[in-house]
């Protein structure tokens, strides 16, 4: 049944790969054709290898928004909205690529490529809907569906198939999990059966039954063995409905550790592909990161070291990924004492939690300049090569104050930390301890490859107006 939605999913992805394509030429002929001041031109192996890349990204973008999920039920001022920014992230890939690779490509045909894309994708976007729907009622099969139960649970699953008449789905009725059960009606958008469990090997026989779902207590499921059995030996899908599980936040999965069922229920993300891409883009914006600064850092290093006592670098030990304990690296901002001293001082914190002063008499004169502009936070670069940390995720707290965390609070460290978060470009000291952690809920709940990128770029502007920590 569900296996219909991601075929969809895969034809929208296969769209764009055909239609990027088309834009891909267009912009290049149009390129040519005109009598622009530079001479422009590609190699076959050259357009091969912007225009692999370009569909590899354009496609993972579309992923990363969800966009191929909801292209034949969205309303089109989302349409409009996704696509727009499915392009623009595109032309901003392609131009660290091309600059990365020195290709040296027009201007002129960045700029019609991706508007060509743009108005190709929204011009099919916006019709897909009505077009997928007319094939799948004229040439895709119906597909068959019973629920066995009758409760609240099945009637509310039974609701939904009856939204997905789009997909082909067809609910044929309902099984009642109690064998004695007299045979009823059960009234949605539409009236269907009720028939006994016991009636369903003769159901089996007498219709076409693509699937049946179960929607009963969990109590009931080991007296429904037998017929799970049956459905086995006839081939019949079945699936379970979880939803009496008490995992609010989770995701859901069934996965396989040898022979053994593993039913995995997940509060942060666990897609192992991108967080390998999220990885990945640490790395190179790491190692890109140290390379660029090292001659300032050495300078820094030198300055700190020249007007205050103390090591030029600050070494704490801060909690990362699940808890894992690591040496946190820093700029000194602060006297040599300043730990000592952080007792003394915690009357004038304003959180609870986490220690905060404004205008901490800590600082020295160098040190509330790095502090202003994020310098101090350039060696922590290291910390995300070594894995440590990420560049986007909730800032790596001291274990002092995650020993005072509520229980809600520690879901936060199933996270790499970051460089930057929610909580950076969303008034960083203005923030109350509550409203940060909320923050960083929010970050991983929601979180994708377009946001952290989103996170990235906010996180820019702020640092070079100063606006980082006081």
């Amino acid at each position: 049944m569900f296996s219909r939605q991601r075929k969809a999913r895969v034809l929208f992805g296969l769209s764009d790969v055909v239609l990027t394509t088309l834009a891909f030429e267009a912009a290049y002929q149009t390129r040519s054709v005109l009598q622009l001041h530079f001479l422009f031109f590609l190699t076959v192996q050259q357009k091969a290898l912007v225009l692999g890349f370009s569909l590899v990204a354009w496609v993972l973008i579309g992923r990363s928004l969800d966009v191929y999920e909801k292209l034949d039920s969205a309303h089109p001022r989302i349409i409009l909205r996704d696509t727009a920014r499915q392009c623009a992230l595109g032309a901003l890939c392609l131009v660290i690529f091309e600059y990365a690779l020195r290709m040296d490509l027009s201007r002129f045909f960045v700029i019609s490529f991706s508007s060509y894309t743009w108005v190709l994708l929204l011009l099919f976007r916006l019709t897909a809907g009505r077009v997928i729907g007319v094939i799948r009622r004229e040439f895709a099969a119906p597909h068959y569906v019973m629920v066995v139960g009758t409760g609240e649970r099945a009637r509310r699953l039974a609701q939904a198939l009856e939204r997905s008449l789009d997909y082909g789905i067809r609910l044929r009725g309902f099984l009642s999990d109690h064998a004695d059960s007299d045979a009823g009606e059960v009234t949605l958008d539409a009236t269907y059966p009720v028939r006994a469990i016991t009636d369903l090997p003769l159901l089996l026989r007498q219709h076409v039954i693509d699937e049946i779902i179960f929607a009963v207590e969990s109590e009931s499921l080991a007296s429904l063995e037998e017929y799970f059995l049956l459905c086995d030996e006839e081939g019949v899908r079945t699936r379970v409905a979880v939803d009496f599980f008490p995992h609010v936040n989770s995701t859901v999965s069934l996965e396989r550790f040898g022979a053994t069922p593993l039913l995995t229920f997940s509060a942060v993300p666990y897609d192992e592909i991108r967080l390998l891409l999220k990885r990945t883009v640490d790395v190179l914006l790491a190692v890109a990161g140290l390379v660029v600064l090292a001659p300032f850092m050495l300078v820094i290093a030198i300055l700190i070291r020249l007007t205050s006592r103390g090591p030029a670098i600050f070494r704490q030990v801060r909690c990362g990924l699940n808890g894992r304990r690591f040496v946190f690296y820093k700029f000194r901002s602060m006297c040599e004492n300043a730990e000592e001293l952080k007792e003394t001082l915690a009357h004038l914190s304003t959180r609870e939690t986490a220690f905060k002063i404004p205008d901490d008499p800590r600082l020295t004169p160098v040190g509330r300049y790095l502090r202003k502009f994020s310098v101090d936070e350039w060696p922590q670069l290291w910390n995300v090569l070594r894995g440590d940390m990420s560049m986007v995720g909730p800032r790596p707290a001291v274990p002092s104050e995650v020993e005072q965390y509520k229980r809600w609070q520690r879901r936060r460290l199933r996270m790499r930390p970051g460089l930057t978060c929610l909580w950076a470009v969303s008034g960083r000291d203005n923030v109350d301890f509550e409203t940060w952690m909320k923050l960083d809920m929010q970050y991983i709940d929601n979180w994708s490859l377009a946001l952290d990128w989103k996170i990235l770029l906010r996180t820019i502007p702020r640092v070079l107006a100063g606006r980082g920590a006081n």
